[in-house]
Protein backbone atom coordinates (compact mmCIF):
# COMPACT_ATOMS: atom_id res chain seq x y z
CA UNK A 1 0.00 0.00 0.00
CA UNK A 2 1.34 3.46 -0.87
CA UNK A 3 1.79 5.54 2.31
CA UNK A 4 4.08 8.30 1.11
CA UNK A 5 2.75 11.12 -1.05
CA UNK A 6 4.33 11.15 -4.48
CA UNK A 7 6.46 14.19 -5.16
CA UNK A 8 4.55 16.67 -7.27
CA UNK A 9 7.38 19.06 -7.91
CA UNK A 10 8.81 19.65 -11.37
CA UNK A 11 10.51 16.37 -12.33
CA UNK A 12 14.30 16.44 -12.34
CA UNK A 13 15.05 14.61 -15.56
CA UNK A 14 18.36 12.83 -16.17
CA UNK A 15 20.20 13.84 -19.29
CA UNK A 16 19.56 10.47 -20.90
CA UNK A 17 15.82 11.14 -20.91
CA UNK A 18 15.89 14.64 -22.29
CA UNK A 19 14.44 14.74 -25.77
CA UNK A 20 16.80 15.77 -28.53
CA UNK A 21 15.77 18.47 -31.00
CA UNK A 22 13.72 17.05 -33.88
CA UNK A 23 13.05 18.26 -37.38
CA UNK A 24 9.76 20.11 -37.50
CA UNK A 25 6.95 18.31 -39.30
CA UNK A 26 4.14 20.22 -40.97
CA UNK A 27 1.02 18.43 -39.69
CA UNK A 28 -2.20 17.79 -41.51
CA UNK A 29 -4.89 18.97 -39.13
CA UNK A 30 -7.65 16.60 -37.98
CA UNK A 31 -10.16 19.33 -38.84
CA UNK A 32 -9.18 18.96 -42.49
CA UNK A 33 -10.40 15.34 -42.50
CA UNK A 34 -14.21 15.00 -42.56
CA UNK A 35 -15.87 11.76 -41.56
CA UNK A 36 -15.90 10.67 -45.19
CA UNK A 37 -12.10 10.64 -45.24
CA UNK A 38 -12.20 7.85 -42.65
CA UNK A 39 -15.44 6.21 -43.74
CA UNK A 40 -14.10 5.39 -47.17
CA UNK A 41 -11.81 2.86 -45.50
CA UNK A 42 -14.54 1.16 -43.49
CA UNK A 43 -15.70 -2.26 -44.69
CA UNK A 44 -19.46 -2.68 -44.34
CA UNK A 45 -20.74 -4.81 -41.50
CA UNK A 46 -24.29 -6.10 -41.28
CA UNK A 47 -26.69 -5.82 -38.38
CA UNK A 48 -25.88 -9.46 -37.62
CA UNK A 49 -22.44 -8.21 -36.53
CA UNK A 50 -23.17 -4.74 -35.14
CA UNK A 51 -26.14 -5.60 -32.93
CA UNK A 52 -24.53 -8.61 -31.14
CA UNK A 53 -21.26 -6.67 -30.77
CA UNK A 54 -23.03 -3.78 -29.07
CA UNK A 55 -24.91 -6.22 -26.84
CA UNK A 56 -21.62 -7.85 -25.84
CA UNK A 57 -20.18 -4.40 -25.09
CA UNK A 58 -23.07 -3.42 -22.82
CA UNK A 59 -23.35 -6.73 -20.95
CA UNK A 60 -19.60 -7.24 -20.77
CA UNK A 61 -18.83 -3.71 -19.55
CA UNK A 62 -21.60 -3.86 -16.92
CA UNK A 63 -20.41 -7.22 -15.60
CA UNK A 64 -16.77 -6.08 -15.50
CA UNK A 65 -17.69 -2.91 -13.61
CA UNK A 66 -19.45 -5.00 -10.96
CA UNK A 67 -16.65 -7.59 -10.82
CA UNK A 68 -13.86 -4.99 -10.69
CA UNK A 69 -15.66 -2.52 -8.43
CA UNK A 70 -13.55 -3.44 -5.34
CA UNK A 71 -10.36 -2.82 -7.32
CA UNK A 72 -11.68 0.41 -8.82
CA UNK A 73 -12.95 1.76 -5.49
CA UNK A 74 -9.70 0.79 -3.76
CA UNK A 75 -7.69 2.52 -6.47
CA UNK A 76 -9.83 5.62 -6.16
CA UNK A 77 -9.31 5.71 -2.39
CA UNK A 78 -5.52 5.32 -2.68
CA UNK A 79 -5.30 8.06 -5.29
CA UNK A 80 -7.32 10.41 -3.09
CA UNK A 81 -4.76 9.97 -0.28
CA UNK A 82 -1.50 9.73 -2.24
CA UNK A 83 -1.78 12.31 -5.00
CA UNK A 84 -2.88 15.87 -5.41
CA UNK A 85 -5.35 16.79 -8.09
CA UNK A 86 -8.28 14.76 -9.34
CA UNK A 87 -7.91 10.95 -9.15
CA UNK A 88 -9.68 10.59 -12.50
CA UNK A 89 -8.08 11.99 -15.64
CA UNK A 90 -10.04 13.06 -18.71
CA UNK A 91 -8.37 13.31 -22.10
CA UNK A 92 -9.77 14.27 -25.48
CA UNK A 93 -9.43 11.34 -27.88
CA UNK A 94 -10.61 10.58 -31.40
CA UNK A 95 -12.99 7.71 -31.93
CA UNK A 96 -14.99 6.24 -34.78
CA UNK A 97 -14.38 8.19 -38.02
CA UNK A 98 -12.24 10.70 -36.14
CA UNK A 99 -15.05 11.98 -33.93
CA UNK A 100 -13.78 13.45 -30.62
CA UNK A 101 -14.86 12.17 -27.21
CA UNK A 102 -13.64 12.38 -23.63
CA UNK A 103 -11.82 9.27 -22.41
CA UNK A 104 -11.61 8.66 -18.65
CA UNK A 105 -8.87 6.84 -16.78
CA UNK A 106 -7.23 6.79 -13.36
CA UNK A 107 -4.47 9.38 -12.93
CA UNK A 108 -1.01 7.82 -13.20
CA UNK A 109 1.09 10.96 -13.71
CA UNK A 110 1.83 14.07 -11.69
CA UNK A 111 -0.52 17.03 -12.25
CA UNK A 112 0.33 19.18 -15.28
CA UNK A 113 2.33 16.28 -16.77
CA UNK A 114 1.75 17.62 -20.28
CA UNK A 115 3.81 20.71 -19.39
CA UNK A 116 6.88 18.50 -18.98
CA UNK A 117 6.32 16.23 -21.97
CA UNK A 118 8.84 18.07 -24.16
CA UNK A 119 11.52 17.34 -21.54
CA UNK A 120 11.12 13.58 -21.91
CA UNK A 121 12.56 11.60 -24.81
CA UNK A 122 10.13 9.65 -26.97
CA UNK A 123 11.34 6.06 -27.28
CA UNK A 124 8.82 5.14 -29.99
CA UNK A 125 9.14 5.93 -33.68
CA UNK A 126 6.01 7.49 -35.07
CA UNK A 127 3.28 9.88 -33.88
CA UNK A 128 2.86 8.29 -30.43
CA UNK A 129 4.65 9.03 -27.17
CA UNK A 130 6.06 6.33 -24.91
CA UNK A 131 8.99 6.22 -22.49
CA UNK A 132 9.61 3.15 -20.37
CA UNK A 133 11.15 5.28 -17.58
CA UNK A 134 8.94 8.34 -17.88
CA UNK A 135 9.68 10.29 -14.64
CA UNK A 136 6.24 11.92 -14.74
CA UNK A 137 4.60 8.63 -13.79
CA UNK A 138 4.02 8.25 -10.05
CA UNK A 139 5.08 5.18 -8.09
CA UNK A 140 1.48 4.01 -7.74
CA UNK A 141 0.85 4.95 -11.35
CA UNK A 142 3.46 2.43 -12.49
CA UNK A 143 1.52 -0.34 -10.74
CA UNK A 144 -1.76 0.80 -12.28
CA UNK A 145 -0.23 0.83 -15.77
CA UNK A 146 1.51 -2.51 -15.32
CA UNK A 147 -1.82 -4.30 -14.83
CA UNK A 148 -4.00 -1.93 -16.90
CA UNK A 149 -5.98 -0.91 -13.81
CA UNK A 150 -5.73 2.72 -14.92
CA UNK A 151 -7.89 1.89 -17.93
CA UNK A 152 -10.81 0.33 -16.03
CA UNK A 153 -12.84 3.60 -15.92
CA UNK A 154 -13.03 3.34 -19.72
CA UNK A 155 -15.66 0.67 -19.16
CA UNK A 156 -18.02 3.60 -18.67
CA UNK A 157 -16.96 4.87 -22.11
CA UNK A 158 -17.98 1.47 -23.46
CA UNK A 159 -21.40 1.75 -21.82
CA UNK A 160 -21.79 5.24 -23.29
CA UNK A 161 -21.04 3.89 -26.77
CA UNK A 162 -17.93 5.99 -27.48
CA UNK A 163 -15.74 2.92 -27.10
CA UNK A 164 -16.04 -0.84 -27.51
CA UNK A 165 -14.53 -3.72 -25.57
CA UNK A 166 -12.56 -4.67 -28.69
CA UNK A 167 -11.08 -2.11 -31.06
CA UNK A 168 -7.93 -0.09 -31.78
CA UNK A 169 -6.46 2.22 -29.15
CA UNK A 170 -8.02 5.69 -29.32
CA UNK A 171 -5.44 8.30 -30.41
CA UNK A 172 -5.16 11.91 -29.28
CA UNK A 173 -5.79 14.58 -31.97
CA UNK A 174 -2.13 15.60 -32.10
CA UNK A 175 -1.13 12.07 -33.08
CA UNK A 176 -3.65 11.87 -35.90
CA UNK A 177 -2.45 15.24 -37.19
CA UNK A 178 0.82 13.46 -38.08
CA UNK A 179 -0.72 10.32 -39.61
CA UNK A 180 -0.03 9.38 -43.18
CA UNK A 181 -3.31 9.01 -45.16
CA UNK A 182 -3.26 5.21 -45.13
CA UNK A 183 -2.87 5.14 -41.33
CA UNK A 184 -6.28 6.83 -40.92
CA UNK A 185 -7.91 3.49 -41.70
CA UNK A 186 -7.42 2.48 -38.07
CA UNK A 187 -10.07 5.09 -37.20
CA UNK A 188 -12.63 3.43 -39.45
CA UNK A 189 -13.83 1.35 -36.48
CA UNK A 190 -14.80 2.26 -32.92
CA UNK A 191 -11.82 2.32 -30.50
CA UNK A 192 -11.66 -0.29 -27.79
CA UNK A 193 -10.08 -1.44 -24.55
CA UNK A 194 -8.26 -4.31 -26.19
CA UNK A 195 -7.28 -5.42 -29.68
CA UNK A 196 -4.61 -7.38 -31.53
CA UNK A 197 -1.93 -4.89 -30.48
CA UNK A 198 -2.77 -5.21 -26.78
CA UNK A 199 -2.55 -9.01 -26.75
CA UNK A 200 0.60 -9.21 -28.89
CA UNK A 201 3.08 -7.02 -27.05
CA UNK A 202 1.53 -3.56 -26.62
CA UNK A 203 4.25 -0.90 -26.28
CA UNK A 204 6.94 -3.38 -27.39
CA UNK A 205 5.34 -3.40 -30.86
CA UNK A 206 6.76 -0.78 -33.30
CA UNK A 207 4.25 1.86 -34.36
CA UNK A 208 3.99 0.77 -38.01
CA UNK A 209 3.35 -2.85 -36.99
CA UNK A 210 0.82 -1.59 -34.46
CA UNK A 211 -1.06 0.32 -37.19
CA UNK A 212 -1.00 -2.69 -39.50
CA UNK A 213 -2.47 -4.84 -36.71
CA UNK A 214 -5.31 -2.34 -36.24
CA UNK A 215 -5.99 -2.21 -39.97
CA UNK A 216 -5.96 -6.01 -40.13
CA UNK A 217 -8.61 -6.02 -37.40
CA UNK A 218 -10.67 -3.32 -39.15
CA UNK A 219 -10.75 -5.31 -42.38
CA UNK A 220 -11.41 -8.77 -40.96
CA UNK A 221 -13.35 -8.12 -37.75
CA UNK A 222 -16.18 -10.45 -36.84
CA UNK A 223 -17.64 -11.80 -33.64
CA UNK A 224 -15.29 -14.79 -33.59
CA UNK A 225 -12.31 -12.42 -33.82
CA UNK A 226 -13.64 -10.22 -31.00
CA UNK A 227 -14.27 -13.20 -28.72
CA UNK A 228 -10.80 -14.63 -29.42
CA UNK A 229 -9.18 -11.29 -28.48
CA UNK A 230 -11.29 -11.02 -25.32
CA UNK A 231 -10.20 -14.51 -24.26
CA UNK A 232 -6.52 -13.60 -24.73
CA UNK A 233 -6.76 -10.29 -22.89
CA UNK A 234 -6.75 -11.55 -19.25
CA UNK A 235 -3.39 -13.29 -19.76
CA UNK A 236 -1.96 -10.17 -21.41
CA UNK A 237 -3.12 -8.09 -18.43
CA UNK A 238 -1.77 -10.52 -15.82
CA UNK A 239 1.66 -10.79 -17.45
CA UNK A 240 1.86 -7.04 -18.08
CA UNK A 241 3.99 -7.57 -21.17
CA UNK A 242 4.77 -4.28 -22.90
CA UNK A 243 2.72 -2.24 -20.41
CA UNK A 244 4.32 1.01 -19.21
Amino acid sequence: MICVRDSLETPQLPASLVRRPQVAVRPVRVADRPDAAFARFAPRRSLFYRVPKRAIDIVGAACLIVFLSPVMLGTLAILLFTTKGKPLYRQRRLGLLGRPFWMVKFRTMVPDAERYRDLVENEVNGPVFKNRRDPRITRFGKILRKFSIDETPQLFNVLAGTMSLVGPRSPIPGEVDLYEPWQCERLSVKPGLTCIWQVEGRCDVPFLDWVRMDIRYARSRRLATDLAILLKTPWAVITGKGAY
